[in-house]
């Protein structure tokens, strides 16, 4: 059975990802949402979301709203045309009634880790921070609790050492566009798994003392930093009292055999690091040999 009238609802990077993914998939959107443009400069420059420009290039149209409980439009559309199904993708909203239960089947949210684990808003930078080998991504229906809804559809996947969270970002958007759409497919049977509560944890926003590094640091600890703050400003570290953003690196482990002309190779508190991407302030990223022949010269 192919739903007929779905809702799809976001805002940032991650939902501009999966609209374009799922109408890969063959979905189609009879309305899709997104937040008011944000204004930036002294002349109060119009930004539209990532959503709206991903819309845009798609050749579709989008409703802007504000508060969407506010918006009496969308609130008359839901009564009168009630969506089968509404997709709530990084949108930035808590969703409540009457929108959480209008639908047939609900509110579907795709989250990029393995439910119960890593609710919240950064999942992705706080598996890498951790040094997690695995992640995934999730499908599941929303709950007023935040992340908490019954599992429709869920996919593990390894991560690669070579992979930071914008690589991560864009594999996990694919990944659930693509078992969401499978599991629609098989509407009207639509089971979900309860989520254990008693394993849920965590992913809170990025903290700014979680940006600097150092050389005290382990060297996967160094590592893992890199690769889960380059999609978020970049993780930093103080060199001749000048930051240095590091934008890739990678561990040198005991018995590795050495290039003598690298001296981008750098010791942490058990095995050295490699910069292999680098930014000093006020200038381009760099090769960390090119960087560190600079410094040493």
């Amino acid at each position: 059975m192919k739903l007929k009238n779905i809702w799809f609802t976001g805002t940032g990077n991650f939902a501009a990802l999966c609209l374009e993914n799922l109408i890969k998939d063959g979905l189609t959107f009879t309305k899709i949402i997104t937040g008011l443009p944000t204004r930036s400069g002294r002349n109060g420059k119009e930004n539209p979301s990532p959503v709206e420009l991903k819309a845009e290039e798609l050749g579709l149209n989008v409703t802007r709203t504000g508060k969407l409980n506010e918006n009496q439009e969308l609130l008359s559309d839901l009564e009168k045309n009630t969506p089968e199904l509404i997709f709530v993708i990084d949108f930035g909203q808590i969703i409540k009634e009457p929108f959480l239960s209008a639908p047939e089947y609900g509110c579907i949210n795709i989250h990029p880790s393995l439910l119960p684990e890593y609710r919240g808003a950064a999942p992705i930078q706080r598996a890498l921070l951790d040094g997690k080998k695995y992640t995934g991504v999730s499908v599941f229906r929303l709950v007023k609790a935040m992340d908490a809804g019954g599992i429709l559809a869920q996919e593990k996947f390894e991560i690669p050492e070579s992979f930071n969270a914008s690589d991560l970002y864009k594999k996990l958007a694919e990944t659930g566009c693509k078992i969401a759409s499978e599991a629609l497919e098989k509407i009207p049977e639509y089971n979900l798994t309860p989520q254990d509560d008693s394993r849920a944890t965590y992913a809170e926003k990025l903290n700014k003392n979680e940006f600097e590094l150092s050389f005290s640091m382990t060297a996967e600890k160094f590592c893992d930093t890199v690769r889960a703050l380059d999609m978020s400003g970049g993780a930093f570290i103080f060199v001749n009292n000048k930051r240095v953003k590091i934008w890739r690196a990678r561990i040198v482990r005991e018995g590795e055999n050495k290039n003598k002309k690298n001296n981008a190779v750098f010791p942490c508190s058990d095995f050295c690091v490699e910069l292999l991407e680098v930014q000093s302030e006020g200038k381009k990223r760099t090769t960390g040999q090119e960087w560190a022949r600079g410094i040493k010269n």
